[in-house]
């Protein structure tokens, strides 16, 4: 099965405490490992101010994960965060790995 490279960033909300924080990323860490993702990276991106109010909110705690997957499960991955009350935002983007390679 080929994999390709994506990158997850996805906003919390402003109130959401440190524990429910690690839950959801060791959650997500699962759920991609669990279907066969490989090369998992977090990186927390800390509090920022939003550019515009979503929801109600004007400061998230952004996340970037950093992984290896075919694209089911990045669906998967999607749909969860979809549903998750948390979370306010996410973006998920391909990376090409040729062209990474060459910017280098």
């Amino acid at each position: 099965m080929f994999l390709n490279s994506y990158e997850t960033i996805y906003i919390l909300k402003p109130d959401v405490t440190d524990d429910t924080n690690l839950s959801l990323v060791n959650y997500y860490k699962a759920l991609i490992k669990g279907k066969g993702g490989l090369n998992i990276l977090v990186q927390h991106r800390g509090r920022r101010h939003l550019s515009y109010n979503i929801t109600h909110y004007y400061d998230g705690i952004y996340i970037q994960m950093n992984y290896q997957a075919n694209g089911e499960v990045v669906k998967l991955l999607e749909k969860s965060m979809r549903f998750n009350e948390n979370i306010i935002r996410y973006l998920t983007v391909k990376h090409d790995i040729l062209n990474m390679i060459n910017v280098y």
